[in-house]
């Protein structure tokens, strides 16, 4: 199966695919050669997925600061269990 270019994979399909190459390497029974070429294909993959990441963060600035909140505030998960 052919692979796709990284630029017209989703974030999601980035993510599986680099879980799918960990797991390869991992195993450890790819010559090197195969190891290497799924690792450069990881470096890319992830390199692809930060900007993903950064043009999404981007675009949510530029959403708050037309809504009149110009800045993200930083999340704070709040544990509502009790230890009884």
């Amino acid at each position: 199966m052919a692979k796709k270019k990284i630029e017209n994979l989703s974030f999601e399909e980035s993510l599986t695919e680099l879980e799918l190459i960990v797991q390869n390497l991992e195993q450890g029974e790819l010559s090197l050669e195969d190891s290497m070429t799924l690792f450069e294909r990881g470096l890319n993959l992830s390199k692809g997925s930060q900007e993903k990441l950064k043009s999404a963060e981007q675009k949510i600035q530029i959403l708050l600061a037309k809504n009149g909140n110009p800045q993200l505030e930083t999340f704070e998960k709040t544990d509502n269990t009790s230890n009884d």
